[in-house]
């Protein structure tokens, strides 16, 4: 289910005060959020902090429509180039992989932007929380700050079904700058 974008982004700024546009594009975009981040601050790269096969609980099956204890590629990253830029959460279904996609998933340090190109799988992407978190100890120490913490979930759709679910966080004093 699409969020509708303005009014979650109307409803942050009313909350946490106004956002940068820069803000407002990585909240909103369809697109790749690892092109953007290339265009803004030259080309990025993924660290992993820890990528697992782990059975599903029944919260992360019913967002992806699959049965709870279905295995599921749960992946935990920051992306960024000299700094931290966001923080980001995927869960992704193994059953709905192929051998060549889940062999470059598995070789961690891959956006997942990069891999869907690379496999020319279309998708599209659907925003489904847009939101504001206080950060906890993790947050704090990637990032090194205790800004509250911008946020959106959203899943990638590929032939009608959830390929991947992705938590994004970034903290809110990050792009706060215009160009």
């Amino acid at each position: 289910m699409d969020v509708n974008v303005m009014e979650e982004i109307e409803r942050i700024e009313r909350l946490i005060g106004k956002l940068s546009n820069t803000q407002k594009i990585l909240l909103s975009t369809d697109g790749s959020v690892t092109r953007i981040l290339d265009v803004l601050r030259g080309t990025v790269t993924i660290r992993t902090l820890k990528q697992e096969f782990i059975p599903c609980n029944q919260e992360i099956a019913d967002k992806l429509n699959i049965s709870m204890g279905d295995p599921v590629n749960y992946r935990v990253v920051v992306i960024g180039n000299r700094e931290p830029l966001i923080h980001a959460v995927s869960y992704i279904p193994l059953s709905r992989l192929d051998d060549g996609f889940r062999e470059d998933l598995i070789r961690a340090d891959v956006p997942i932007g990069r891999i869907l190109k690379k496999h020319n799988i279309e998708s599209r992407r659907e925003i489904e929380v847009l939101d504001i978190e206080d950060p906890g100890p993790q947050l704090r120490k990637i990032f090194g700050t205790d800004s509250p913490m911008l946020t959106r979930t959203y899943n990638i759709i590929h032939e009608g079904e959830v390929l991947i679910r992705i938590k994004e966080t970034f903290p809110f004093e990050w792009f706060r700058e215009e160009f």
